[in-house]
């Protein structure tokens, strides 16, 4: 169960208590918005894409979306999101619990810059009803990404 691989992660950390579990879904960012009653570009969306063969995390806002010319500037190729069935295979979480706690080694994550502006964010925790909330320098310590990247826009 991926819940359980994201709580055995931030068990490491002394984090796994602060793993919050909803009786509502909270798989989509408005569902998680909802949950937990704040606006949705605080819910850190987890996106995952294939980039030369190999499965990597995009970590933003979630009101952001893939702005497709920073992507292919900083990946030097398309965007192209893993297929449904592929996600719990590559990553080792389901869509609507995915996030950068647990995953699969060699797994590459990347926060994006869009995440900065809030100081606190809740990304999910391996379940479709799960989240933490986290300040961006420990989403930064608890998700070891490879780097900050600005490939995403938010809305106008």
């Amino acid at each position: 169960m991926s819940l359980e691989r994201a709580k055995a992660y931030l068990k490491e950390y002394k984090m796994e208590d602060q793993i919050r579990e909803f009786p509502v879904s909270s798989a989509t960012v408005e569902l998680a918005a909802e949950a937990l009653h704040t606006e949705a570009g605080r819910i850190a969306k987890t996106l995952s894409f294939l980039v030369d063969g190999e499965a990597v995390l995009i970590v933003c806002a979630g009101d952001a979306r893939i702005d497709n010319a920073k992507y292919k500037a900083f990946f030097r190729a398309k965007a192209k999101m893993l297929a449904p069935d592929e996600v719990e295979e590559r990553i080792g979480h389901a869509i609507g619990g995915v996030c950068p706690f647990g995953i699969k080694e060699g797994v590459r994550v990347y926060l994006d810059e869009t995440l900065k502006k809030y100081e606190t964010v809740f990304p999910a925790c391996g379940s479709s009803n799960s989240a933490i909330e986290l300040t961006i320098p420990q989403l930064e310590q608890l998700a070891k990404p490879v780097c900050w990247v600005d490939v995403c826009k938010l809305p106008a």
